[in-house]
């Protein structure tokens, strides 16, 4: 990050920076004696949760402002899904016959790039959650057209480093899911969501109900792969059921290939937040 101090006032850095150089004393070597923005420690103390949820969501706020990205295209979609050429190592079957989505989210990570790229790298630019299967494609269809990308990690007591092909000055690592998903949300222009499971579900619905319930100005929302959605979620008995209204099934599209939900996000008009919800 840059120093752009307009204070007269000697800076946190400097003084960081003298305290490691002190004199090794019984009171300085004290966990008393650390600067308090300085001990991990203190700052991992269930009081300061609300000191990490805050800081948490500035410094990805402050770097996305940095490298002047004003907007995202998300791709959601599960980690398990591997690329063709290793489909033979699906765990099932049906994760065999989703590989081909791989190539989807690669060649649609690509085409949005070369939109990303036509405006310095200033909108359109592909975020994901920076692991692998669907989410490796999405940063690797990035790379190939010579654009950069977003993962936005979280840790997890299983979770391996981000996938090679994201920026490394934009892979990010959340502690809170709350503000990890928050960040997906904040720059979106359009949201797409390849199959997945119990994550890639939370993340539709979380985003799908802001802009059901007006928090969020609608965007293209693309589900690739009807048949996959159709089969574990029926949309029309929530409508049928009145859990949801009618119009809501119109907040999203379902497409099977990268050109068709290119081509829905171009012809895309801009839309403003609902006012009320349909059926309430």
């Amino acid at each position: 990050m840059t120093d752009d101090r307009r204070s007269s006032l000697r800076d946190a850095g400097t003084d960081l920076d003298t305290a490691r150089h002190v004199p090794q004393t019984p009171q300085s070597t004290s966990p008393s004696y650390r600067l308090a923005f300085a001990d991990e420690d203190f700052l991992a103390k269930d009081e300061l949760r609300p000191v990490r949820l805050q800081l948490e969501l500035l410094k990805y706020e402050m770097l996305m402002d940095e490298h002047q990205i004003d907007s995202t295209v998300v791709l959601f979609g599960g980690a398990r899904i591997p690329a063709p050429s290793e489909k033979d190592t699906a765990r099932t079957q049906t994760l065999a016959e989703l590989s081909h989505f791989y190539d989807e989210a690669r060649s649609f990570a690509r085409l949005m790039t070369k939109k990303a790229l036509a405006t310095g790298n200033r909108d359109w630019v592909v975020a994901t959650g920076g692991g692998p299967g669907v989410m490796e494609a999405g940063n690797r269809g990035a790379a190939d057209e010579g654009g950069v990308s977003i993962g936005l990690n979280i840790v997890l007591p299983f979770e391996q480093a981000p996938n090679s092909y994201v920026t490394p000055d934009l892979a990010f690592n959340f502690h809170y899911f709350a503000i990890r998903k928050m960040h997906f949300l904040m720059r979106a222009r359009a949201v797409c969501v390849f199959p997945g499971g119990f994550g890639t579900l939370d993340e539709l619905f979380e985003a799908l109900t802001l802009i059901q319930t007006g928090r969020m100005t609608p965007v293209p929302f693309l589900l690739f792969g009807r048949a996959f959605w159709e089969k574990i979620i029926n949309w029309e008995a929530l409508a049928e059921a009145g859990t949801i209204s009618a119009q809501d099934l119109d907040l999203f599209r379902f497409v099977e290939t990268a050109e068709e939900a290119v081509g829905i996000i171009d012809a895309w008009t801009p839309k403003t937040r609902r006012g009320e919800i349909p059926g309430r």
